[in-house]
């Protein structure tokens, strides 16, 4: 009895061991029928508006260094630093004293050969008469002729003279050249400056409107001037674009800008071509020397497959591919041709159709050739948009 005993006790436990066996394979197979979830998006093709983004710099519409054009001690500062003057605003004043003495010793040779012309002028009258009456030779008065040439040529001499101490004196205040916000002054008073120095006691800058230069290599150079040509850009002219500007921080300036192609010349240690924008400016909130990127409008293209960055990957030759989901639910890989970024995709020139169903979250679980359970996006984000507001 005890072997029988026994012998049920094993078949007991081959039992229990058989039917725990069945369940962990049972188990497996579930695990290994369920795919794992991933999010697609249907690829769609549509019509966008291309733009072109270009680094640049913001520079003055205009520039004037101020200078002296005449030395002296620099007597009084007219003007706030940083502040804007007006063509013709004086300031500096340079101590003018001997400008105002050669003006009136200028003045006094000119009261002088005056004068003297006159003087001469009536002499020539009386030898002209007398030579009528032959009372004088010929001689005679044509010496007091060319004296009295001689005379008008002093007077036009004297008076050349006084102008060019007028204008001395009048350098000697020194004026604004042009309008625009003036920087700080190099000199003080006391200073002595002399004409046409090197240094610049203060430099002004016009700021409204102000000029952007942008760089862009020359084959995309070529490339905008065919579509300009075209007609797939706004223009406000044969040669010019409209453009927009984004600032440092990424948000867009109000004024828009016109593209002025005045760089013709390519630089040859980079390939690049520097073209101009004029940009207003009437707040001044573009300074110069402002790192910006223009954004200039390259036109529209029709069946335009734009997808998600993230769904992008590359392989270790650089090789662009994407994960789609065929019929089967099953993985498939496709190479494509990522031919430009915007914004946050990629613009797919070739691999890729519309209705593919492309892999936008996931791609880590998964590999080619393996089964998935397919989750559109949209759809999830629409059913959450809807629970978000039932709750609200």
């Amino acid at each position: 009895m005890r072997s029988g005993l026994i012998l049920s006790t094993m078949a007991v436990l081959v039992g229990l061991q058989l039917a725990a066996c069945s369940d962990s394979g049972n188990q497996a197979g579930q695990m290994q029928q369920q795919a794992p979830e991933v999010g697609f998006m249907t690829v769609n093709a549509e019509t966008v508006t291309l733009n072109r983004e270009l680094p640049g710099r913001t520079t003055a519409h205009r520039i004037a260094e101020v200078r002296p054009q005449v030395s002296g001690v620099i007597k009084e500062r007219l003007f706030q630093e940083g502040q804007e003057v007006k063509a013709g605003q004086p300031l500096y004043q340079i101590d003018d004293r001997t400008y105002r003495a050669t003006v009136a010793t200028a003045r006094a040779e000119l009261a002088r050969a005056q004068a003297t012309l006159h003087s001469n002028e009536l002499r020539e009258k009386r030898f002209r008469q007398l030579l009528e009456k032959r009372s004088v030779s010929q001689q005679e008065y044509d010496e007091a002729r060319a004296q009295l040439d001689e005379n008008k040529a002093a007077v036009a001499a004297a008076r050349a003279s006084l102008l060019s101490a007028q204008i001395n004196l009048d350098y000697a205040t020194i004026s604004a050249p042009i309008d625009g916000r003036i920087g700080r002054s190099s000199v003080t008073a006391g200073a002595l400056v002399t004409a046409n120095q090197a240094q610049a006691l203060a430099t002004i800058r016009q700021l409204d409107p102000i000029f952007v230069d942008l760089t862009q290599s020359s084959n995309d150079l070529r490339q905008l001037r065919k579509a300009m040509a075209a007609g797939e850009l706004e223009q406000v002219s044969e040669d010019q674009a409209r453009i927009t500007l984004l600032l440092e921080d990424g948000s867009a300036y109000p004024q828009p800008g016109i593209l002025q192609f005045s760089e013709y010349a390519v630089d040859e240690s980079t390939g690049s071509v520097t073209l101009r924008a004029l940009f207003p400016n009437p707040d001044e909130d573009l300074l110069p020397g402002m790192f910006v990127r223009g954004r200039l409008p390259e036109g529209q293209r029709s069946n335009t497959i734009l997808v998600p960055q993230k769904s992008i990957s590359r392989d270790p030759t650089g090789q662009a591919f994407a994960m789609l989901i065929d019929s089967e639910n099953m993985v498939k890989k496709v190479n494509v041709t990522t031919e430009r970024a915007v914004k946050s995709q990629w613009l797919i020139s070739q691999g890729l159709k519309e209705g593919d169903r492309l892999i936008v979250d996931g791609l880590q679980r998964i590999q080619p050739g393996m089964p998935v359970t397919p989750v559109d996006t949209a759809s999830k984000a629409d059913s959450t948009n809807n629970t978000a507001n039932a709750a609200h």
